[in-house]
């Protein structure tokens, strides 16, 4: 039964590093897209402080939609930590009272 627990709890602490690893992932494609994007405007002959401004948005929004993915995997990732230690905690009370002849 602890064993079970155990792998319950480190297969949930995987899936937490797994989605803040597609959250980092996913921030580092949408920076790379940003910075594509704004070398496209720098190469086009625009006056140049409408490509800074241009540019900056871009970085800008990216890197706020990066900052909220890597918010809500985070949340996510507590959320399944919280679940997890219920879990145990309830497993744990659940065999005590079988130990203790309370079930």
């Amino acid at each position: 039964m602890a064993k079970e627990i155990t792998n319950s709890v480190e297969a949930l602490e995987v899936e937490a590093e797994k989605i803040l690893e597609e959250a980092r992932t996913r921030a580092s494609e949408i920076l790379l897209e940003a910075r594509e994007e704004a070398k496209k405007i720098v190469s086009s002959q625009l006056p140049l402080d409408e490509i800074k401004t241009e540019c900056d948005k871009i970085v800008s929004k990216a890197r706020a939609e990066a900052d909220k993915k890597i918010k809500d995997s985070e949340r996510k990732a507590v959320e399944i930590g919280i679940n997890a230690d219920k879990k145990v905690k309830e497993i744990t009370e659940f065999v005590v009272n079988i130990v203790t002849g309370r079930s």
